[in-house]
């Protein structure tokens, strides 16, 4: 399946010239000179950059097919339509007519996701920026990387600003995690629910918590939550609780006495959980196969798929072992759920190139969680995470996310794709725990993040 040609070669350097004099202009007119973020700008953006080029070369001449593709060349069916007018292409971008309808049979018989809306949207947004690329997929990468990095730069600003001596680990985590630059940065699903996350969480943060109701921050805030439901509903099912108890447990530390306090975070769980279970409920059609009566079965039938998937192809398969279709069933595989996420593919059982990145990355989470554990102590780190709202956030969004792919994965390859959104906020919350406990001159972090 050919996507690269070499039209994409020939027209790649004028459109990485014209992006970076865009960010370059972008950076010392926010970024002057003295600025503490400036020396995390353009690196972090060619680490995107680099992403979209590396994953596109990869999948065109290692694995010679792969989503990233497919979306682009079913981009290209759509707006093959243009031949026959504005209307037309219009109509199939959004997915409008039915197959049998006259003059759309032809198109729609080669859009194999036309009537799956996670990954129709996408390719959606690929017809519309391939149009700026005249039809090549390294140009169109490199731009899409460049729109994600906006977000992703947006969760940096997030925390960057609230912990400015902790600057340095909060780049390492929120822009130079390895995994999150290769498979979040190419014209794949990741790509924009990564731009999503990120500018959801500092939407949230800037309306919600620091009051800010600009129009700019409505209208991120709203296509990011937009974009993400409908690709990935199920960021949203470990966001949602997460961001509520975020944002209420923000407010209560404004009560002073700590025994109200108390009651007062126990009764914001409890209203929460509350709530989100009769949304659920009530909106449980529309989440379809993520609706808590489905959830469970999803989980087996997508785990039990990939695992036969990955058996069949020699891939490297997991398996946490059998549970009900049920979600007390899922529950049940909670800690192996979340350990596979967080810190495996051990180094012994990485059997790829790709997959030995992982192991590395899964590894040093893992050594700074016993370190943490080991040199601040299990009550420390349980005060520090109950007195700090936003340690609280990023780790409940982030445990939660890690249960949900650990337990539908069954494949480490694929893992290690669907786990990026949770990777910036687990880090962030090991990064500062530990830096709260341990004074400068001890930290042994400092030398790794």
């Amino acid at each position: 399946m050919q996507f690269i040609t070499l039209t994409d070669y020939l027209l790649l350097p004028f459109y990485l010239v014209i992006i970076y004099l865009i960010a370059y202009r972008f950076r010392n007119r926010k970024y002057p000179e003295g600025h503490p973020w400036r020396p995390y700008f353009m690196p972090a953006f060619t680490a995107k950059i680099f992403g979209a080029v590396f994953i596109g070369l990869l999948y065109q001449y290692y694995y010679g097919s792969g989503d990233t593709g497919n979306y682009f060349l079913q981009a290209k069916v759509v707006n093959s339509s243009l031949s026959e007018g504005p209307v037309k292409w219009f109509k199939l971008l959004f997915s409008i007519p039915n197959w049998y309808e006259n003059g759309y049979w032809g198109y729609i018989s080669q859009l194999m996701w036309y009537n799956s809306v996670a990954e129709y949207t996408v390719v959606g947004i690929t017809a519309v920026g391939s149009l700026l690329t005249f039809g090549t997929y390294l140009p169109l990468a490199v731009i899409l990387a460049a729109i994600s990095f906006t977000g992703v730069w947006a969760l940096f600003r997030t925390f960057a600003v609230q912990y400015p001596k902790y600057l340095k680990s909060i780049a390492v985590a929120t822009l130079f995690i390895p995994t999150c630059i290769v498979w979040g940065s190419g014209v794949l699903k990741d790509t924009f629910c990564m731009f999503g996350l990120g500018w959801m969480t500092f939407g949230v943060f800037q309306i919600l918590i620091n009051r800010d109701f600009s129009v700019k921050n409505m209208i991120f805030t709203i296509i990011s939550f937009y974009l993400i439901a409908n690709i990935k509903v199920y960021i949203l099912v470990a966001f949602l609780p997460a961001v509520t108890l975020w944002i209420l447990f923000s407010y209560s530390h404004k009560v002073k006495n700590g025994f109200i306090r108390f009651f007062v975070r126990i009764g914001v769980v409890g209203v929460a959980a509350g709530g989100l279970f009769f949304l659920a409920n009530t909106f449980s059609k529309d989440m379809g196969r993520y609706s808590l009566d489905k959830i469970g079965e999803t989980a087996q039938i997508t785990a039990d798929y990939l695992y036969s998937i990955s058996a069949d192809q020699g891939g490297s398969a997991y398996n946490l072992g059998t549970f009900t279709p049920t979600f007390q069933g899922m529950v049940s595989k909670f800690v192996p759920a979340v350990n596979v996420t967080l810190y495996r593919p051990y180094l012994w059982e990485a059997g790829k190139a790709l997959q030995l990145i992982s192991a590395l990355e899964a590894f040093v989470f893992l050594f700074i969680s016993l370190k943490i554990l080991i040199v601040v102590g299990p009550f420390r780190v349980w005060k520090t995470i109950v007195t700090d709202p936003n340690i609280q956030f990023c780790l409940l969004f982030a445990v939660i996310f890690a249960f949900a792919v650990g337990i539908t994965s069954s494949n480490f390859g694929t893992l290690s794709r669907y786990k990026i959104p949770c990777l910036p906020f687990f880090m962030l919350a090991l990064i500062l725990t530990y830096y709260k406990n341990v004074p400068e001159g001890k930290r042994l972090l400092g030398k790794i993040l």
